[in-house]
């Protein structure tokens, strides 16, 4: 018995060992190097290994079918292959990346992003309060590389660039007047409330094709989703006064807020004199209204309108007589509205619907007076000083829709394709002399993500464009290109060609201007860190078709679009978090080499915007035994070119003087400090705010303004060398002094 027993064990053995099969091999990627770690087994079993530093492996089976090997590591895709029993088998495996979201490349040529959500983030939604000493967007953006130091006029001027070149847009909807008006070489801040928005994007050139219209630059605001609940504002100060709300619903699906404020400077201009006389003191006011829903398919619906109204009155030496005085009389009125309908279509298609209406409203009037503010009037032998009295309403409307389809394709590709329709109308009266203008703007535009791998990717768009005005179309290719060079380390590259429309003021003396025309190319190298970043870019800009200004009789004139250009320079960015406990830091500098003619220029020359060196420091401090933050400014710009031309009898210009204005310097601080900080079942949260700019009362001078016959000349300067605010901001059921807490620790 026992023999028999014995004979059929060992049988079984046999087969056993006869049925083990050895399955090994080399795991690798693509560029041949060897994986080493990657998980090795039959699907549905124990049997398997793991890859060695040459990234070889080895094991046994027993399957009695066939089987599928799998094949896993972190970073790559899976891999998986049926093999036939019995048979041992030596493998040579591929494995691809597995591109994603948090591993792959992104374009950052051009673009500086501000907001927790976006990746590479240059700076925080609270760095754009507390880096402005007036708390203005456009302010704190002047810190970063590519703007200049214009403090004269409105507007972001970058890379080259006029103030009127940099388009903003609040939820992909274009902002058409998106500065207070006022008097000329008085600078105004911007409409919006800096904590209206959770992302802010300041491109400096090579955007995406979705956009348009703009030569240099966008900046592109993400207005707040939902609150984290409601809340209750109050701000005061001898300068402001506001209040506002935002409510949560109960199901947290919805939200509603108001705003309302009030600015009148005339007490602070009572104990700190300007040297213009402000007859009328600056008065402003604000208020705005906001709905934001979610949508049962996981989109969002956001509304949000605003109205703003402004007035003041300025009188300043006349250039041209000792005895006389330039008074403007400034009237102004905005009402701007904005839908926004994100929504998932399914099978990872989304919809960004976007649009903005506004209608604006400014009355302008210049007149000369005598020392007794009598006005004055000239005839036709010194037409110059008549040309100073002018009484101008302008009315405009503006209507932008755009609409966006994104399909999300496999390893983070999509295509992105849409259109947009922009209406405008303005209506002019220039001392009673009527000006009609109408325009229907129309683009079509289309753009491909293409991921190569986790380290290389590819941004492929177009766009075209229509206008009724000009009769006028064009076409727009951008491309640009996203590369690895290892941990935390990229280049990127952009190219595209970008157009605008001439603004309005150039179309009332001619309307069959052609769109004006700039070519982009950037070359950037990114590196993050823990909790630092440093940035270079490279560029270059090619102007074609800039308006030109053309003399006629008498004061009068027309333009063309004879102008070009050129800019080219490098941006260098560096921010530090992690150096120093407590204190953050970041360190700008822009050199520009740029050269234009344009408007009433004899020739090509630097703009009288430009200078070849911007250089800018921004430290912040939190003392958290003091409660407080203390918020360091620095900017720096070496001087600006002024000239003077003349009109000659070739309907051209003659330059007859030049200059260079002194170097730009402003130190400005402010200082917050919480109160309530720490207290346990505070009711509300305090932040009290003190702020002051140019601290080292350096003397600035932005440039020169002539008399007509060019022999006199006085300097363009602000309004006050220094301003300072203090105010207090209380707030009931969201406690905001934590997020200055996290913001420096």
């Amino acid at each position: 018995m026992k023999k028999p027993i014995l004979l059929v064990l060992l049988s079984l053995c046999i087969v056993s060992c006869f049925a083990q099969t050895i399955i090994e091999g080399t795991i690798k990627d693509k560029r041949m190097k060897p994986i080493v770690g990657a998980s090795i087994a039959i699907k549905n079993s124990y049997d398997g290994a793991v890859s060695d530093s040459a990234g070889r492996f080895k094991f046994t089976t027993s399957g009695q079918e066939k089987d599928t090997l799998l094949v896993t590591s972190t970073g790559y895709e899976d891999f998986d292959e049926v093999l036939e029993t019995g048979k041992s088998t030596d493998l040579n495996i591929v494995l691809k990346e597995a591109i994603n979201e948090l591993n792959a490349v992104t374009v950052t040529a051009g673009a500086f992003s501000a907001g927790d959500a976006k990746k590479g983030v240059v700076l925080s939604a609270l760095d754009i309060v507390t880096t402005a000493t007036n708390g203005d967007i456009t302010t704190a953006l002047r810190t970063l590389p590519g703007a200049q130091q214009v403090g004269e006029q409105e507007g972001l001027f970058v890379r080259g660039g006029t103030g009127d070149e940099t388009k903003q847009y609040m939820d992909g909807a274009v902002i058409s007047n998106p500065y207070f008006r006022g008097p000329p070489e008085i600078t105004q801040r911007g409409r919006f409330n800096p904590f209206l928005f959770s992302g802010t994007v300041f491109s400096t050139g090579g955007y995406s094709a979705i956009y348009g219209d703009a030569l240099s630059s966008v900046v592109l605001l993400t207005s707040n989703a939902l609150p984290d609940k409601s809340e209750v504002d109050l701000s005061v100060s001898p300068l402001f006064l506001g209040a506002g709300t935002q409510q949560l619903s109960k199901s947290k699906k919805s939200s509603f807020g108001l705003n309302y404020g009030y600015t009148n400077v005339s007490l602070y201009f009572d104990v700190i004199k300007t040297k213009p006389d402000f007859f009328k003191a600056p008065q402003y006011h604000t208020a705005d209204f906001n709905y934001r829903v979610k949508t049962k398919w996981g989109g969002m619906i956001k509304y949000y309108t605003s109205f703003g109204y402004n007035k003041v009155g300025m009188r300043n030496q006349d250039v041209d007589s000792l005895y006389l005085k330039d008074q403007f009389d400034v009237k102004s009125a905005n009402w701007y509205n904005n839908l926004n309908w994100i929504e998932n279509l399914g099978k990872r298609w989304k919809m960004y619907w976007s649009n903005s209406f506004s209608i604006n409203s400014d009355k302008i009037k210049e007149q000369i007076v005598d020392v007794s503010n009598r006005p004055k009037q000239f005839d036709t032998n010194t037409y110059w000083m008549n040309l100073k009295n002018f009484d101008l309403k302008n009315s405009t409307d503006n209507l932008q829709s755009r609409i966006v389809f994104e399909k999300k394709l496999e390893h983070l590709n999509a295509i992105r394709f849409g259109g947009e329709y922009n209406y405008e109308a303005a209506n002019l009266l220039y001392n009673n002399y009527p000006v009609n203008l109408q325009d229907n703007y129309g683009a079509l535009f289309a753009e491909t993500d293409t991921y190569f791998s986790n380290h290389f990717m590819m941004k492929l768009g177009g766009r075209g464009e229509y206008s009724t005005l000009l009769q006028q179309s064009n076409w727009s290719p951008r491309l640009s290109f996203a590369y690895s060079l290892g941990a935390n380390a990229q280049m990127s590259a952009a190219y595209g060609m970008f157009y605008q429309k001439p603004e309005t003021m150039f179309l009332m003396y001619n309307r069959h201007l052609d769109f004006t025309k700039a070519t982009h190319y950037i070359i950037n190298y990114q590196k993050t860190g823990d909790r630092q970043l440093f940035r270079i870019e490279a560029y270059y800009k090619d102007y074609d078709k800039l308006i030109k200004t053309v003399p006629l009789k008498n004061g009068t004139f027309t333009y063309n679009n004879n102008g070009s250009g050129y800019a080219k320079g490098v941006d260098i960015f560096w921010r530090d978090k992690k150096t120093f406990k407590n204190f953050e830091y970041w360190v700008s500098y822009s050199y520009l080499d740029t050269k234009r003619d344009y408007l009433n220029y004899s020739e090509t020359l630097q703009p009288d915007y430009a200078t070849p060196h911007t250089f800018s420091v921004v430290g912040k401090k939190f003392f958290q035994k003091l409660k407080t933050q203390v918020n360091l400014t620095y900017s720096f710009a070496t001087g600006r070119p002024y000239y003077h031309f003349m009109p000659n009898s070739n309907h051209g210009y003659d330059l007859t003087d030049k200059g260079a204005t002194i170097d730009y310097n402003n130190v400005g601080l402010s200082v917050d400090y919480l109160p309530n900080l720490g207290k346990a079942n505070a009711k509300s949260n305090i932040i009290i705010v003190a702020t002051i700019s140019n601290l080292l009362d350096n003397k600035q001078i932005y440039g020169y303004n002539y008399s007509y016959n060019g022999s006199y000349k006085t300097p363009v300067l602000p309004s006050a060398r220094q301003f300072f605010f203090i105010g207090v901001f209380f707030t009931w059921g969201v406690d905001r002094s934590q997020q200055i807490i996290n913001d420096n620790l």
